[in-house]
């Protein structure tokens, strides 16, 4: 089975400081719909930043689309990263462009000719609550609207891999659940995504697999349902002892 992205004893380490991430082993692929979560500093931004190539690991292998990216020379990186739609917590727009222009980047730099994809950036943008403010630059934007924004420009070139930090942070529940419905119909389509968040109704409310991070390691879980009846069985063994 085609692996989209692995992790094989993976560590990380920031200067001399502990080891942040210790014996990461994963892996995701196409199609799959994951999310990852954990307490805050736990490693969750850290393991992300190695699965869209903004950090190298300092052992270990991290393999992307079949190729050891601890190894791939760096000016090969750049095609991998293309096929990554990567959502950050602090947005990462540039603030000279506008709306439209800041969803299309990812096509530009794919040399898709304008006129192709004209239509499709509207949509995106109309299909997230952000019609009214194609032409609106991100300093006049809420930090709702900014999170939408670096939503639509993510997923605009259907990439293989959507890697998302707190996506539905700064939006209200209704517009949440509808970036959820895009993630999801996008991983229909077959594209994997992997969503590291801290809304735990979220992730009980769409029944997916989970990566969970305790102290920088990674222990994979099925699913909340079986999260729910583990729960279950600890609360009716620690009545059954009261």
């Amino acid at each position: 089975m085609p692996v989209i992205a692995k992790f094989e004893q993976v560590g990380l380490t920031y200067g001399d400081q502990p080891e942040t991430l210790t014996d990461i082993n994963l892996h995701i692929a196409p199609g799959d719909f994951r999310f990852l979560t954990g307490p805050s500093g736990a490693g969750k931004t850290s393991l992300l930043k190695l699965a869209y190539l903004a950090q190298r690991p300092s052992r270990g292998t991290v393999s992307l689309f079949g190729k050891n990216v601890t190894e791939t020379p760096r000016a090969e990186l750049p095609a991998l990263r293309r096929r990554i739609g990567v959502i950050f917590q602090d947005f990462r727009l540039l603030d000279h462009l506008t709306a439209f222009d800041n969803v299309a980047l990812p096509l530009k730099i794919a040399g898709v000719n304008p006129n192709s994809y004209r239509e499709d950036v509207m949509e995106l943008l109309t299909w997230v609550g952000l019609g009214a403010r194609i032409a609106s630059r991100p300093p006049v934007l809420s930090g709702g609207e900014k999170q939408r924004l670096a939503i639509a420009r993510a997923v605009v070139a259907k990439p293989d891999l959507i890697l998302a930090d707190e996506p539905t942070g700064n939006v209200d529940p209704d517009m949440g659940a509808r970036i959820m419905r895009l993630f999801l119909e996008l991983n229909k389509l077959g594209t994997a995504v992997m969503i590291a968040t801290h809304d735990l109704a979220l992730v009980e409310s769409l029944q997916k697999p989970v990566f969970r991070l305790a102290n920088g390691r990674l222990i994979q879980e099925a699913s909340s349902t079986g999260r729910r009846r583990e729960g279950r069985k600890a609360a009716d063994a620690a009545a059954q002892r009261s």
